[in-house]
């Protein structure tokens, strides 16, 4: 057998009455590594605007982040309902976020909604410039704290993909493996694949910061995220919803990076100018 990526054999430590997993704290990370990087960018716009915008993506995180939260676990549980609603379903593991199941969609969706009604509130007491200037900022950290979110899903043992036989094949004990597959070691790290592209598109989005027009950052991120999650979601092997042959995220990848792209295109037509927010 070729070496492989092992999977952690530790997801959580017991610190006195208190269990902290490791899958939280990954989430936890991101955050922060998102909050840092969009803060410093939307920042040093700011500065070449002639405005004060430092803090500012702090104070619009503190509804914009639970409510990612939220928007992530919805999306999850209403595409995977058997595990919550079925038969053999608990209800009451919809509030188990540390075992994982943020759904990405839901995530962006809700804490952009959040975020916007935070940022309108903000509007009223200081100068503040689009709020495609604030998506922009924020685009490249949200793709780092994807990546960095990822290795939660490796410390839990889940959402691998097809086996796989080779030296960057992640190995998967027997009791993380699914039905029909308690003979097979090894699979597809599909959490390394998706960190991976979540980091080079961030490093993209970064060179290009100063080249496109307002909120088109923004709008690649979504479209360039969701044309990799279509073929990685293809690879996995965890129970999903199924239609016309498709897994219900390949389908909604499909409809996102239409939607990013033709958001893109307009956008790119239009007159609004960017200042740069390099770093």
């Amino acid at each position: 057998m070729h070496s492989s990526i092992p999977t952690p054999t530790l997801s959580q430590i017991a610190i006195g009455p208190l269990t902290v997993h490791f899958y939280a704290l990954c989430i936890i990370a991101g955050i922060v590594v998102a909050i840092w990087l969009g803060d410093k960018r939307f920042t040093l716009y700011g500065e070449s605007a002639g405005l004060e915008l430092k803090g500012v993506v702090s104070e619009v995180s503190v509804i914009a982040i639970p409510a990612g939260i939220v928007g992530g676990r919805i999306y999850h549980v209403l595409t995977s309902p058997d595990a919550y609603f079925g038969k053999d379903g608990n209800l009451l593991a919809i509030f188990k976020i540390w075992k994982g199941g943020l759904g990405i969609w839901g995530a962006i969706a809700l804490g952009v909604v959040g975020a916007y009604i935070s940022y309108r509130r903000l509007a009223k007491e200081i100068a503040l410039p689009s709020f495609k200037i604030l998506l922009d900022a924020l685009a490249p950290g949200i793709l780092l704290a994807q990546a960095v979110g990822r290795f939660g899903n490796w410390f839990n043992g889940e959402l691998f993909g097809r086996p796989l036989n080779t030296w960057w094949a992640l190995e998967v004990p027997y009791k993380f493996r699914p039905s029909g597959y308690g003979l097979v070691a090894t699979f597809h790290p599909t959490f390394l694949y998706e960190a991976i592209w979540c980091t080079l598109l961030a490093v993209a989005l970064l060179s290009f910061a100063s080249r496109w027009q307002a909120g088109s950052i923004f709008y690649i991120y979504i479209a360039g995220y969701s044309f990799a999650r279509f073929f990685i979601e293809g690879l996995r092997i965890d129970p999903a919803h199924d239609l016309f042959g498709l897994r219900i995220n390949q389908w909604m990848s499909m409809v996102i990076l239409t939607i990013g792209l033709a958001l893109f295109t307009r956008n790119q037509r239009g007159q609004s100018k960017r200042i740069s927010t390099e770093i």
